[in-house]
């Protein structure tokens, strides 16, 4: 519904409330005479505000008027403007409705840059048609679920149908303000952070879409489809801090090998605090390719440096066997206080792997041996197990590509020993393993960015990552007001120029009798 707002104060009608709010009391009267239902009554309600709320948007911006302030304004910097012959029309959609206003503007000349807007600028109106509310509502709704299915959420609640394509425009608008918001944030009090500062990052693939279009025949081709296909590797990372958490190696592994079907045991494990997550994916600036990596491990080393100021305190980078990741922890965060677990999750698989090998479908003899190896590898006998392995694949005289993939896994283990410490770690009370970060890439990534039919673009996509960021680490409301903040500061610079008027009185608005 199109409405034109060029009233001025004299033209509004002050009473034209009164008749909606008459009728929702008198809706609600009819509904208990007549024995209606709860849930009709209620939707009749709903209704009824969502009118009620329309109009009385429509009298706020009778009462603004169109912002006409003469024929020529000296703004606070000295420069005069003048009152532009036409009017210059705006789109405002609110979660009440559609509203196009009337407004005077003020410059140098048409077809010039305007320079002032007394309207907008008294009702700190946002850059985009879409305001603030429906901004927040809309995108809330967008992080967690798709673009398609956001129109038809908000319009059975509003009535409101934004399409895919400005919701998209609006996120990406929306990730500009993240940095700068997620670098403004004070680091939390040093008295509610844990004792231990955590790191960890990992790779999660997301489907981006082909940069050129392709006859729909290409399609069939099983070939092409695995290139139609392809991910890029987003590079996520999340600090978070936590107190230490004491265990031996015997309870890890009993906790391990439990039956489902067991009671659970009391948990007395320390949660983590203030988790902060973030995601990279490679792209493209000024005409170079820009590490998701390296940009990534920049945020975790300033994430770090921004809440463990104390060089000296111990960091836990704790990660799965990825080189390119333990290189980049290498180079930003610092040495003498970084200590490097490989995720104990990473390192189980491998003694799987080699219980198959030598026993084969034979399931208690493969329980008993990696129940054995888990323990002892948790014990610090890493390298130990690891000879001992090589030892067996000798005497069974392991060939071909079994002997190839115990060789694999056995340097795998190896390489890591340094890293596998297990023994040492449970007594510092030291995480062992990252279920933060697997469960952060599959929340984070993949129930967002990789549901069936999905295909991105690299830039929509890393948008949509910043702007889940800000919802997942609990800044939302923050971010918000942050946002409307610095967007007020930019469009409206002689904001405390404009006198809001003074109409309550005159206004004397109406409620049912």
């Amino acid at each position: 519904m199109m409405e034109s707002m060029a009233k001025t104060r004299t033209d509004c009608n002050s009473n034209e409330l009164e008749p909606t709010l008459n009728d929702l009391k008198a809706y609600v009267e009819r509904a208990a005479r007549q024995g209606v239902a709860v849930h009709e009554v209620e939707a009749g309600i709903w209704h009824r505000v969502l009118h009620l709320g329309h109009q009385a948007l429509r009298l706020l911006f009778s009462l603004i008027g169109p912002g006409d302030m003469g024929e020529t304004v000296v703004l606070p910097d000295g420069q005069e403007v003048r009152r532009l012959e036409r009017s210059h029309p705006r789109v405002y959609q609110s979660v009440f409705g559609r509203f196009e206003v009337e407004r005077v503007v003020y410059g140098t000349r048409e077809g010039q840059k305007i320079t002032y807007v007394p309207f907008d600028t008294q009702l700190e109106l946002p850059e985009s048609n879409f305001s603030y509310l429906l901004q927040d509502w809309a995108q809330s709704f967008a992080v967690e679920n798709t673009y398609r299915r956001v129109p038809e959420a908000l319009g059975r609640i509003l009535d409101v149908h934004p399409s895919v394509d400005s919701l998209e425009r609006m996120n990406q608008k929306m990730a500009e303000t993240v940095r700068p918001f997620r670098e403004s944030r004070p680091a939390p009090e040093p008295e509610q952070e844990g004792a231990l500062c955590v790191v960890s990052a990992d790779g999660k693939g997301i489907p981006i879409r082909r940069a050129t279009p392709e006859a729909p025949i290409q399609g069939h081709d099983p070939e092409q489809e695995a290139k139609t296909n392809r991910k890029k590797m987003a590079v996520v990372g999340t600090v978070y801090t936590i107190d230490p958490f004491v265990r031996t190696p015997e309870e890890v592994v009993a906790s391990l090998f439990r039956s489902p079907d067991d009671d659970p045991l009391p948990s007395e494990r320390p949660m983590p605090k203030h988790k902060r997550l973030w995601a990279s994916l490679p792209h493209e600036q000024d005409g170079e390719e820009v590490s998701a990596t390296e940009v990534t491990f920049h945020w975790l080393a300033q994430e770090v440096a921004r809440r463990q100021p104390e060089a000296g305190k111990s960091i836990v980078l704790l990660m799965d066997g990825q080189k390119s990741l333990w290189e980049a922890g290498q180079r930003v965060l610092p040495q003498v206080s970084t200590i490097e677990i490989l995720d104990l999750l990473h390192a189980t698989p491998r003694i799987w792997d080699a219980a198959h090998l030598f026993y084969g479908r034979d399931e208690e003899q493969t329980l008993n041996f990696v129940y054995d190896r888990v323990l002892r590898i948790l014990q610090g006998e890493v390298r130990s197990v690891v000879a001992g392995l090589r030892q067996m694949g000798t005497k069974r005289t392991l060939r071909g590509k079994k002997r190839e993939k115990l060789a694999k896994l056995c340097g795998y283990l190896e390489n890591n020993a340094h890293r596998m410490r297990y023994d040492e770690y449970l007594a510092a009370g030291y995480p062992i393993a990252s279920g933060v970060i697997e469960g952060a890439c599959r929340h984070f990534v993949k129930d967002r960015m990789e549901r069936s039919g999905m295909r991105w673009r690299i830039e929509s996509a890393q948008a949509m990552l910043a702007v889940r960021s800000i919802y997942l680490n609990g800044d939302w409301d923050d971010f918000m007001t942050y946002r409307i903040e610095k967007e007020t500061q930019r469009l409206y610079p002689y904001r405390e120029f404009v006198e809001p008027i003074d109409t309550l009185e005159e206004v004397g608005l109406p409620f049912a009798a």
